[in-house]
């Protein structure tokens, strides 16, 4: 692979890792201590200046609570399509007390139709 290429890769990972830590409502700063590196290495890494090593990529991985893949751009077509998926995906993007609230409210609707009362 030339450096245009795999520079190009770095920025795109770079831009869904900041993707990820927006949608998780973290700071650069909270990011970095969560992942145990540097506000300087979090913004070289979301600006596609630095590689970082596997260890630093498991570490962001688990801190955003995602998968490998969807970091690396490598989401299965199928998942985007899939109305469960894509639901599942925009709760993980709201705020925990609303997170709270749906998960709540779908509870209660999926007993509701289920049948159990509560």
């Amino acid at each position: 692979m030339g450096n245009r290429a795999g520079s190009q890769r770095l920025i795109q990972l770079g831009e869904r890792i900041r993707q990820k830590r927006k949608d998780s409502h973290l700071s650069q700063e909270t990011f970095a201590e969560k992942a145990g590196i540097s506000v300087n290495t979090v913004s070289r890494i979301e600006g596609g200046q630095a590689a970082m090593s596997v260890e630093i990529f498991a570490k962001l991985v688990e801190v955003l609570d995602t998968g490998a893949d969807e970091l690396l751009g490598r989401r299965a077509k199928e998942k985007e399509n899939d109305p469960v998926e894509t639901t599942a995906a925009r709760i993980r993007r709201l705020k925990p007390k609303e997170q709270k609230i749906v998960i709540q409210t779908m509870k209660a609707l999926m007993d509701g139709m289920e049948g159990k009362d509560g």
